[in-house]
């Protein structure tokens, strides 16, 4: 079903050149996305991931999104079942905003803010249309038992030297710490069709591209695939359906895999997880595309079957390089990045920037599953 777009004609009235903007670019948007809306089907469910950038806080001074950004959102999230969403601002307005325009027959389930600094005062929610999906009633935060707590180094300064009152010169101290995760991941159960499944979106910690920092990253990707396999293989064995099935997991969200060859992806794929063939390494990603964002599962249904799989351009329709004149006047005059080495050198730069900070800096990962089990279910029957 089409987005209800409330608030549109009271848009065109209050501001007509830039919603006839907005008008123009959802009808071109809606024909760019016609193929992905056409496999909207009874049978099986359209599941998506999306870290959409600072959702929306203006804590890194781009200003923030306009009017016509949350209609765009909204379009290309009506386009799956079930989405992820990751960066979600602790208020809440932005999320609000998309979900009156997607329509009552959309909902949303969210996590409180992950506090301290690694946390960066993020949600995480999930976003699903109530006619295809239905929550299960159960959700949760993962927390680590103990032993099997995330491995931190923390720098820590070199003791001083008594005599001359100076910090030792001496190689880098590091002091080993176990904690949980920087952002704590989110777990929901749900059902679309005949499938059964518990949901997990994860923003593993980023760091640096090196050293310890990496490393913390690596090994959060590693204790959350082997807390749900030590779930599925030994916990669920008291939480079986009706049919004999244990629980079936799909990790989502943004991992900051580095690339598909890295131990990022390793841990991923460790214990028994599985990145669907669509959508794994390069075969949806354009060159120059990070691999941050994945989807992996671990599923004992033996019915379980991903039929497609894909990544959205989110940049062909709208916030085109070709509209840079046209949105300069909402832009900031320079780029408020602190540090000189990211900021943006040229106007082009900017807007190709600022542009993240409408939309975001990340593309939805999808696949599509088959939920449709009636076939089998009707052939067991008969074969009693």
């Amino acid at each position: 079903m089409s987005n209800n777009y409330v608030g549109l004609r009271r848009f065109k009235r209050d501001d007509p050149k830039a919603a006839e903007r907005c008008i123009e670019r959802l009808i071109a948007l809606r024909k760019d996305l016609a193929p992905l809306r056409k496999r909207k089907s009874d049978a099986s469910l359209l599941l998506a991931t999306w870290n959409i950038r600072d959702f929306d806080s203006n804590k890194f001074g781009f200003g923030p999104r306009l009017p016509e950004t949350f209609y765009y959102i909204a379009e290309i999230i009506s386009c799956f079942d079930l989405v992820a969403v990751q960066e979600v601002a602790r208020d809440l307005s932005a999320l609000e905003k998309v979900m009156a325009i997607l329509g009552r027959e959309w909902s949303y389930i969210a996590t409180d803010t992950t506090e301290g600094p690694s946390g960066n005062a993020e949600r995480m929610a999930f976003i699903y249309n109530t006619e295809k999906v239905w929550f299960r009633k159960i959700a949760g935060e993962v927390v680590l038992p103990q032993g099997q707590l995330v491995v931190s180094r923390k720098k820590v300064r070199a003791a001083k030297d008594e005599k001359k009152g100076e910090s030792a010169k001496t190689s880098p101290q590091f002091e080993e710490t176990r904690q949980q995760f920087a952002r704590t991941p989110f777990l929901v159960a749900f059902q679309s069709g005949w499938f059964r499944f518990s949901l997990c979106t994860v923003h593993i910690y980023y760091g640096k591209e090196s050293g310890p920092e990496l490393q913390r990253r690596i090994d959060e990707i590693k204790r959350l695939v082997t807390f749900f396999a030590d779930r599925q293989d030994v916990a669920s064995k008291q939480e079986k359906d009706r049919f004999g099935n244990v629980e079936n997991y799909v990790l989502l969200g943004d991992f900051n895999v580095v690339s598909p060859e890295h131990e990022t992806m390793k841990a991923l794929k460790s214990e028994g997880f599985v990145v669907p063939d669509a959508i794994d390494g390069k075969n949806v990603r354009k060159q120059g595309d990070h691999f941050y964002d994945q989807i992996a599962v671990r599923v004992k249904d033996k019915r379980f079957r991903v039929v497609g799989g894909g990544m959205l351009d989110i940049y062909a329709e709208v916030f085109r390089d070709e509209d840079q004149k046209t949105y300069a006047p909402f832009m900031p005059k320079k780029d408020p990045e602190k540090d000189a080495k990211f900021a943006a050198k040229t106007p082009e730069a900017l807007y190709r920037k600022w542009r993240t900070w409408q939309m975001s800096d990340h593309r939805p990962l999808w696949i599509e599953i088959a939920t449709d089990f009636a076939d089998e279910y009707l052939k067991e029957l008969a074969g009693e």
